[in-house]
Order: C-alpha cells, then structure tokens, then sequence
C-alpha cells in the first residue's frame, strides 16, 4: 500500500486488512480515536465495540514535525528505526518494552500493545506521585540495553552489524545536534522568542562562551562516540507507568551513540521535576523522594552495568585474562565513572535547551504565572551550567545531588 496520513476513519479500514490484528481483537467492529499529544507523530487508540478490554495503539508517522507544522519537513523513515529498536529493546528487555502486533515500514506505522493501566510518567510526577519501583526497573533498563548493544558485550562484527540498521538515522540525530546543543543557546527561530525577547536570563545564556565551548564538546561526543544502541528520547513523556510497572516506549531517535546520553536524559527530566516542585508546589517531602530517586537510579544503573560486564569475560574490547582481575575492576569501576561523568554533562544541555528552546517541558514551560516560571527557568539554567562545566569532575552522585539543592 502506497503512504498515506491515516486518521480516525481511515485507521479502522487499514487495521481491518491486517491478520495478526484481526486475530487479536476476534471481530472487525472496532472504533479508533486520536489520542497522540506528541512532537512528531499521530498516535490511534483502537478498541473493540464488543469486548472494549481489547485494546491496541497504532502510532504513525507524518513527513514533517507535527509540533512545528508542515513547514518543518521531516522525513517519516524515522519510523523504521523506532521499530528496529522496539525489536531490539524487546529482545534484550521484555518487561520493560511493548509488544509489537504489526509494523510496516511503507506506511511508516506500527501497531503495539496498549498501556491502559498506565499513566505518561511525566503527568504523574507532576502530580507528586512516587512510584516505588521506578529506580530499579528502569536502572535495569538501561543496563541492559546500553551494556547488550556495545563492544563490551558484543563482537566487532556483531557491533557493525548492529550500526549499520541505525546508521540511516541521520535526520533524527541532526534533530537533536541542532536542537539540543545548538538553536537553543542562540538567537534562532524555533525558539520560544516571545520569552526570548529582552530577558535577560536569554541574553545571559546566549552569551556565555564557557558553557557553550563546554556543549560543543558533549555535542562532538553525541556525533562521534558509538557506544551503543541508545533510545535517544529517553526523556519521562516516554516513560509509560504504574505502582507496578515501568515501559519505555517511543525510541525513535535511536542510534548508536555514547553511553551517557541516555542516563542523562533521563537525569535531566528528574531534576526538572524538581525544580517544579522547589518553585510550584513546595513538596519538600516528594523532592526529598526526588533525590533519592535519583541517587538510586544512578547507583543501580552502575552496579547492574558492572553485573552484567562480571558476567561476560569476552567481547570486542575485553579477551578474558588481558587484565588481572584488580586492574580489571579498576578499569570498569573507571569506565562507569566517566559514563555517569558524562551523563551529568548531557543532562545540562538537556535541561537548558528546554527553557527557550523549541519543545519545552511541562514542569517548567507549563507554568502559567510567568513570575514562578521565570524563577523555574533560572534555577533550570543555574543547576544546567553547573551540570555542564563541572560533568568531567564529578566523583560521586552526592555531588549532583548537591548541585540541585545548592540552587534554589
């Protein structure tokens, strides 16, 4: 079938031609309703008139970026790797990734297992809810996929192999090159300039060298260091929730890169709902929850890191007995250091390019009283520059976590 943008109607009659579908919902009375709010695609929840238990989501791509407008053209192969790296994701993590139905790379389209017992982790974060588990399912996580996509694990030809499905990427990756390290450090159009215009807070930023020589040099890591198999949003609007389980869902701009990028992500969503509740709400008890969500994400993702390396002797990097083993632990003890290091540095790019910069976070932008949004915005800014020129120092979580409370 030749692509074309599908919609409510449209959806059910492209879904009724599809047998591993049809066999899942057992009749063809089926609804579908538009429930994406996202950036970049159109998202269809379809559930049966007769058994409204069975539910699924399609989620497709649109040749430009939605958030923006079909001026901003965007090529929709990014799907094709979204749905490479659910596979692989899946493969490595099942419990924490959805189940795919159906995908087509024509149509730019895949159908995928419905988290309707879950909320968007963002909107409950919002909301001060703590979820108990959330520090260790997604610590292993990210292990897991980071540790099973690199050269500590795999085969040199098993690691090209792996680059060469992602290397195709390159609109996506540019996407964030340009977005998170660039546009939003400068004068530039897809800016939020209405906040942009005579705040000094902006022109405080764009000015300084210091942090921005610091973010190129996180920016050349970003597009030149091919660690392993990143989600590459891994922001908590991909995040999928409940007191019971956690799902990462969204992985299209996956590519292989450095280790960091992820975890940082992640660190930077946590801090900014921190800085929400330090501004908005005044919860000390859940920012208190908040840190040590943190320091336990942190802490877990390097001890289950090094787990999984104890466990495999051989790789591309490591032949078993190159090393006695206390030089051994003292290399991959360093090793994870610098990738926490380098975690922290990428999560202050992160945090800064969302406060003027195009797609910005709730916890801050969707602050209405312009007073306690600009004061979200600077403490944002503050912890972000700290993150970003003190990254390669850091000797321990205590010090990031120091750095968020020193701020207010």
């Amino acid at each position: 079938m030749n692509y074309k943008v599908l919609d409510v109607s449209s959806v059910v009659e492209y879904i009724l031609n599809i047998k591993s579908v049809m066999n899942y919902f057992g009749s063809d009375d089926i609804r579908a309703e538009e429930i994406g709010d996202g950036n970049l695609n159109y998202v269809y929840r379809l559930s049966s008139v007769l058994n409204p238990q069975k539910v699924l989501i399609v989620k497709q791509a649109v040749p430009y970026l939605r958030c923006v407008g079909e001026d901003f053209l965007l090529s929709r192969e990014r799907m094709t790797y979204e749905i490479r790296a659910l596979q692989k994701f899946y493969t490595i993590c099942p419990s924490f990734v959805p189940k795919i139905y159906y995908a087509s790379q024509e149509m730019s389209l895949v159908v995928m297992e419905y988290l309707g017992n879950h909320i968007i982790m963002r909107k409950g974060l919002i909301n001060s809810v703590k979820y108990k588990n959330f520090s260790d399912h997604i610590s292993t996580y990210m292990a897991a996929t980071l540790f099973y996509t690199s050269s500590l694990y795999l085969s040199s030809s098993d690691k090209r192999e792996l680059m060469d499905k992602f290397n195709g990427n390159t609109e996506l990756c540019k996407l964030s090159e340009d977005l998170v390290f660039s546009f939003a450090f400068m004068e530039h159009e897809t800016n939020d300039n209405e906040n942009v215009k005579d705040n000094p807070e902006a022109e405080k930023l764009f000015a300084d060298m210091e942090f921005k020589e610091r973010v190129l040099e996180l920016k050349y890591k970003f597009m030149t260091q091919s660690d392993a198999l990143l989600h590459g949003d891994l922001h908590t609007g991909s995040i999928m929730i409940n007191e019971k389980e956690t799902y990462v869902i969204d992985p299209e701009f996956a590519f292989v890169g450095p280790f960091g990028f992820d975890v940082g992500a992640l660190l930077a969503n946590l801090v900014n709902n921190y800085i929400h509740h330090s501004v908005v709400t005044k919860d000390e008890d859940f920012k208190e929850w908040l840190l040590l969500t943190i320091k336990e994400v942190l802490e877990k993702f390097s001890a289950e890191f090094l787990n999984f390396w104890n466990q495999n002797k051989n790789s591309a990097l490591l032949v078993d007995g190159y090393l006695d083993e206390s030089a051994l632990q003292n290399f991959k003890k360093r090793f994870i250091k610098n990738i926490i290091r380098d975690s922290v540095g990428f999560a202050g790019c992160k945090m800064a390019r969302r406060v003027y910069g195009v797609a910005g976070v709730e916890e801050i932008r969707g602050i209405e009283d312009k007073i306690l949004r600009a004061e979200a915005e600077k403490t944002a800014l503050k912890i972000a520059r700290e993150f970003v020129i003190k990254h390669d120092k850091i000797e321990s979580v205590d010090e990031i976590l120091e750095i968020m409370k020193n701020a207010g």
